[in-house]
C-alpha cells in the first residue's frame, strides 16, 4: 500500500523520520532562537498563531522562549477525494481563525506549524495574512517556497511520525524470548 508522503509500493515506515519530544522540544527552541530579533517592530514579534493543531505544540515553545504572551489558532482543514493522494486533494477550508483585530494584515505576526508538505495549508493562510511571518518546524522541497524560515528539511518522500501520533509498546528482544 503507498501514501502520497510515500513512492510507490513503499510502506510509510521504511522511510520514516521519528521525532521524540525531546527532539521536537530542542527543534522548536532553534526555531525561536532563529525567530529572536528578527520581527518588525524593532525585532519583536506581536503574536504567535499555531495551525492547528501540528503547530500548536511548537507554537507554545516558541511562545514560551521569545516571551510572546499572546497566542492564537487558526484551524485549516484541506478536504480529500478518494484516498487522500497529493493530486487528489481539494480546496483547504479556514475553519476557525484567529482574532481579526489582532491580525490585521499578518504584520509582527509569527504563524508557526509543525511541517509544510505540499506548502497548500500555507498558501492559503498566506493569502489571508500577507506581510504574517510563516515558521516551521521541519520542511519538504514542495513547501519551501511557502515557508519563511525553518529548522530541518526532509526529502518529500519522508513520513514523518511525530510524537502525538506515536506510543511506546513492548517489542520482542530480536533473538526471541528469555
Amino acid at each position: 500500500m503507498s501514501d502520497s508522503a510515500t513512492t510507490p509500493g513503499r510502506l510509510p515506515h521504511e522511510k520514516g523520520f521519528h521525532i521524540s519530544w525531546d527532539q521536537l522540544h530542542r527543534d522548536s527552541r532553534a526555531l525561536a532562537w532563529r525567530l529572536d530579533g528578527q520581527g518588525p517592530d524593532e525585532g519583536g514579534w506581536r503574536a504567535v498563531v499555531a495551525i492547528t493543531r501540528g503547530g500548536m505544540a511548537p507554537a507554545m515553545i516558541v511562545a514560551r522562549e521569545l516571551d510572546i504572551r499572546t497566542v492564537d489558532t487558526i484551524s485549516v482543514m484541506s478536504y480529500h477525494s478518494g484516498g487522500g493522494a497529493a493530486d487528489q486533494r481539494r480546496e483547504a477550508q479556514v475553519l476557525k481563525s484567529p482574532d481579526k483585530e489582532l491580525m490585521g494584515d499578518g504584520d509582527g505576526i509569527l504563524i508557526i506549524d509543525d511541517l509544510v508538505d505540499s506548502g497548500k495549508t500555507l498558501e492559503l493562510v498566506r493569502e489571508i495574512y500577507p506581510k504574517a511571518h510563516f515558521a516551521t518546524v521541519y520542511a519538504k522541497p514542495q513547501g519551501e517556497p511557502m515557508v519563511d524560515t525553518f529548522i530541518t528539511g526532509v526529502s518529500q518522500d519522508t513520513w514523518i511520525f511525530f510524537p502525538w501520533d506515536m506510543a511506546l509498546q513492548y517489542v520482542e528482544p530480536y533473538r526471541g524470548k528469555d
